[in-house]
Order: structure tokens, then C-alpha cells, then sequence
């Protein structure tokens, strides 16, 4: 089963740090794998620690962290040959670097069939001065994201987050802006819930207020999809769209499973396996900012792509 990865930048300082210890610490029942730059600053809270070797430290919860050593593919190959293998990889990058090297990397044929790059995380300090936006490392980082998580609001004035918001807009770039008080991010953003496979039971968690932001919506449907049609579909919806991801059989292609993400403001289509008998042939998920995207809209938008409909 393929291991998505969750890739983590920004400036130094800005918070980066914050939010994977927060993603650690609250797991969920998920087995994240965490790459950084420092063990030192990853300040899991002691009575979480199992063990440590080889580089890398065991958490009581099921998650790992080892540190980024030489090279980072080689470093995904050790994380993958792992029993358990995690289910998520989470890769924090160095505040000076430029994430499109990592991205391209990743891009890394072997890689993308066993780990997928699924999200790119920008973390921004809420006070960055609009000088800062000048500055070309800061605009790559931002110009890869999928979602900008404003950090240290806490620190901030109150207009802080409105002006970075107007800032980042005005640069045109299409991620998500989400707040990120004490590191924390909608896990529904970073972990979007997987189609190609079923979650492994738990316990649900007690709602946390940040996911009430957004919500859920799923579509199926036992038909192929026209693909075209499925295009002018999600040109329609895209404005009210966070993320997207799901699996379908085209009309143009059959036979085959289509894999679809939307982030960031960017769709792409990757081909996929043989559709499983007795399963909806499309299965596709949608998540938006509450209220912003009906049911019923969805549900009419989407049926006109399927074949004759």
C-alpha cells in the first residue's frame, strides 16, 4: 500500500518544528514516520518515548522519528522496509531550503509508487514583514504550497492574520491559508481520507474546534466518467473546493482506474490499477470550508459526468 508523505516548509523559524511535534504527539492512531533536520528540537514529551536506535526514536503512540542524514531518498528507502510500515511520512525541510529540489526528488519514479508526495505544507510566522515577500526563497516555498499555516498568531497583533492573508492573495497563490495556533492544522487538510483503501478501526477522538472549519463530502457512482465532462465539473467546483481526491474509470479509458487529486488550486490525474468487482467504479472525496459547498449542488454538479448522464 503506498505511504503518502506530507512535505513541510518555510523560513527558519516559522514554526515548522511546532507543527510536527504537534502532528506526533497527536496521532491519532496513525503511524506517522517524521524526517527532520534536528532530533533536538522534536520536544516529544519523555513518557511518549519507547526507544531509540539507529537514528531513530520509537514513540509509544506507533509513530517514528530519524533524522535527515546524506541522502533523503535513501532515507525514505530504510523508513519503507520498515515492519510496521508507517502510514504516513511526514518530511520537515531545512528553512533555508527550496522545496521544488525536494519536490522533484520525490518525483523519483520508485519513490512516487511507494510514497506519493500528497500535500506540501508552507508554515508562515503571522508577523512576517510584507518585506519578507520580496524575498525569492520565501515565494518559492509559498508558490509549491498546497496550504499556508499561519504560526504564532498568539504572538501577533490582532490584524496579523488579515494582512498575511491579503498578502499571500495578492501574490496569486492558490493554497489554503489556515491559522495554526500552538501547531496545530485540520488533520482532515493533511490527511485526506483515503479512497484505495479501508481506515483502520479506532476509537474516534474527541472533535477538535480547527476541524470544525471544514467538512467532508463524498460522491460514488457504479458508471464510467467522461472525462471532459469531469473537467468542466471541477472548474465549476473548484472555487469551493480545499481538496479533493478519488478514483475512477473513464469512459475513454476502461478497464483502468484513474487516480485524481485536486490541491492547492491544481488537479492531476495519474493512472491507477484495475477496478475492484463489487466496488462503486468513482469514488471521489471533497472537502470545503463549512457551508461553502451543499450536498445536493455536489451531487448535481457530479452527475453530469458520468456516461449518458
Amino acid at each position: 500500500m503506498p505511504v503518502p508523505i506530507l512535505l513541510v516548509t518555510g523560513f527558519l523559524g516559522a514554526g515548522k518544528t511546532t507543527v510536527v511535534n504537534h502532528l506526533l504527539a497527536h496521532a491519532e492512531g496513525r503511524r506517522i514516520a517524521a524526517i527532520v533536520n534536528d532530533f533536538g528540537a522534536i520536544n516529544i514529551d519523555a513518557e511518549l518515548i519507547a526507544g531509540a536506535s539507529d537514528g531513530v526514536v520509537s514513540l509509544a503512540n506507533g509513530c517514528i522519528c530519524c533524522s535527515l542524514e546524506g541522502d533523503l531518498l535513501r532515507t525514505l528507502a530504510t523508513l519503507l522496509r520498515r515492519d510496521p510500515k508507517p502510514e504516513y511520512i511526514v518530511i520537515e525541510t531545512s528553512g533555508v531550503a527550496d522545496p521544488s529540489d525536494i519536490v522533484r526528488n520525490l518525483m523519483d519514479p520508485v519513490i512516487l509508487r511507494e510514497a506519493p508526495l500528497e500535500t506540501v505544507l508552507c508554515v508562515m510566522d503571522a508577523d512576517t514583514p510584507p518585506s519578507a515577500f520580496d524575498d525569492a526563497l520565501m515565494r518559492a516555498q509559498l508558490r509549491v504550497a498546497d496550504i499556508v499555516a499561519l504560526s504564532k498568531l498568539d504572538l501577533a497583533d490582532e490584524g496579523a492574520g488579515a494582512r498575511m492573508r491579503e498578502a499571500i492573495r495578492a501574490l496569486r497563490v492558490p493554497a489554503v491559508v489556515v491559522d495554526a495556533r500552538h501547531g496545530e492544522i485540520p488533520s482532515v487538510l493533511l490527511f485526506p481520507a483515503a479512497i484505495d483503501r479501508a481506515p483502520a478501526p479506532r476509537e474516534p477522538g474527541p472533535k477538535r474546534p480547527a476541524e470544525e472549519r471544514f467538512e467532508t463530502l463524498s460522491w460514488t457512482s457504479d458508471q464510467p466518467i467522461s472525462l471532459p465532462r469531469l473537467q468542466q465539473a471541477i472548474g465549476r467546483l473548484a472555487p469551493k473546493l480545499a481538496r479533493a481526491k478519488g478514483l475512477f474509470e473513464t469512459v475513454e479509458q476502461p478497464g483502468r482506474l484513474t487516480v485524481f487529486q485536486f490541491a492547492g488550486g491544481r488537479a492531476t490525474l495519474a493512472p491507477g490499477e484495475a477496478p475492484t468487482p463489487g466496488v462503486p467504479r468513482s469514488r471521489i472525496v471533497f472537502i470545503a470550508e463549512l457551508g461553502v459547498l451543499s450536498k445536493a449542488e455536489l451531487d448535481g454538479i457530479m452527475a453530469g459526468c458520468v456516461a449518458g448522464g
